[in-house]
């Protein structure tokens, strides 16, 4: 019995408070830098213009949609792969995992193939503005036509999630991350005999850092995940009953991720009807709570295999610990962002070369945007509970409630006030919202999956 132990995975046997940290603290610290990244970028775009910031911004549905894809997978592999290796079937594991690669590459199949068709059309249909249109198309461009190493690196680095390997995941996002923060001023303004080549620099620094880190995680994948074999023939010829499991799960969270780029290209919509200032606002108030949000994402993957492992091995205790501290050091972590979104939102906007106006847009968006915050937190843990234990359609709901249901008819209606300053509380109601429904459904699933586990 003791021999088992010890060769048990450590999600297994190691108290949770410290499995989550040691999990945790490497996801949150490259999720962080990943933000880093995200926020650095938009400053250099900022600096061209506030143009091709705003193009920047109505990219972004899309790339959302891209993230769908990648991490929706990336979801229902991490899942069940976990609750595999948790029930003790390492085949099935392999099986799983080769499975959710052959998903990535067919979702990026699908995006190359926007790219080339309608990465222009797509900015064409919104405005009439051609600097936003150019700028636009240079990004979309590139993200879209080059996103296998975009694909190939979540699912990499997920793969080593899904077996407690957090710090070498960390590694792989990291690197990719900085990577990119050298590259884009020196590929967008032209640095060291190079052409300056502006949002497509900025696209083509992203891609170079992605195709780095893919290859990175696979290189770990291959050398220290010795729990995990990536077989040729499980990638390319996987048999459907492990796709059909793997969507089942990451379906939903698809779904679910794509409905924010619903309400990223709704809201956009509306603030156009105001100012394109507006636009750019929102799209600067996404870079920054990526700041405060992605940390506790990071929790979220470490959490995940984590609940989905003892799931696997049937220990109810484990579960409800992990799910409990999960959400604690998610609302430790919001309210930080709360504090810094109300005390210094002029600074924050300042890094983006923010003009009187957009000065005097962001600062009361910011505040009351970030009002969200107080409730944020808990919906995140309980929409990655629903899907560690297979019920993403329960994520769906929370989050088809909280941005389309609820979100964009009340934005909608307040803008019609004509004072755009109201139009942002539509995000800490639609939160509220949010709240109600994920307790619900999660005093459901408690009572379906977890209350029958013996202690």
């Amino acid at each position: 019995m003791e021999n088992n132990t010890l060769q048990e995975n450590k999600m297994g046997t190691m108290p949770i408070g410290k499995l989550l940290l040691s999990m945790a603290l490497p996801m949150a610290a490259s999720m962080l830098v990943q933000a880093l990244y995200n926020i650095v970028d938009s400053i250099y775009v900022s600096r061209l213009s506030e143009s091709a910031l705003s193009a920047v911004s109505l990219a972004f549905p899309v790339q959302n949609i891209m993230v769908a894809l990648g991490c929706g997978t990336a979801v229902g592999l991490n899942a069940t792969v976990s609750r595999s290796l948790g029930a003790k079937r390492p085949d099935e594991a392999d099986r799983f995992a080769g499975a959710g690669l052959f998903i990535g590459f067919a979702a990026m199949l699908l995006t190359v193939a926007f790219g080339l068709f309608f990465s222009r059309s797509y900015f064409a249909w919104q405005t009439r503005d051609a600097e936003i249109i150019a700028h636009g198309r240079d990004y979309l461009f590139w993200i879209t036509v080059v996103s296998f190493g975009n694909y190939a690196q979540v699912l990499g680095e997920r793969l080593l999630c899904s077996t407690g390997k957090t710090l070498y995941s960390m590694v792989s996002q990291i690197t990719g991350a900085v990577i990119n923060i050298i590259l884009d001023p020196i590929l967008i303004f032209g640095k060291f005999g190079l052409p300056a080549m502006g949002t497509a620099g900025a696209a083509i620094a992203t891609v170079i850092g992605q195709i780095i880190a893919a290859c990175i995680a696979f290189g770990f994948n291959l050398t220290v995940n010795r729990e995990l074999h990536l077989r040729i023939r499980y990638i390319f010829r996987p048999h459907m009953r492990f796709i059909k499991d793997i969507l089942v799960i990451s379906i939903p969270s698809m779904i679910m991720l794509m409905v924010s780029s619903v309400m990223n290209f709704g809201m956009n919509q509306i603030l156009l009807s105001f100012t394109s200032t507006a636009v750019a606002v929102f799209g600067v108030y996404y870079k920054l709570q990526s700041f405060v949000f992605m940390p506790v994402f990071g929790l979220n993957n470490a959490m995940v295999p984590i609940i989905s492992y003892n799931y696997g091995a049937a220990r109810r205790g484990r579960i409800m610990q992990t799910i409990k501290l999960a959400v604690l050091y998610a609302c430790c972590l919001m309210a930080v962002g709360l504090l810094l979104f109300m005390t210094i939102p002029n600074v924050l906007l300042s890094f983006y070369n923010a003009s009187e106006t957009m000065q005097a847009i962001g600062q009361p968006a910011l505040r009351l945007t970030s009002i969200a915050f107080l409730f944020a937190g808990y919906c995140i843990v309980l929409g990655s509970v629903f899907q560690a234990l297979g019920n993403g359609v329960y994520s769906l709901v929370c989050s088809v409630v909280r941005q389309i249901v609820v979100l964009l008819p009340v934005a909608y209606l307040l803008s019609l006030s004509g004072n755009l300053n109201l139009v942002w509380l539509a995000f800490p109601i639609a939160e509220i919202a949010s709240v109600s429904v994920s307790t619900f459904l999660f005093r459901k699933l408690y009572k379906s999956k977890i209350a029958g586990i013996p202690e």
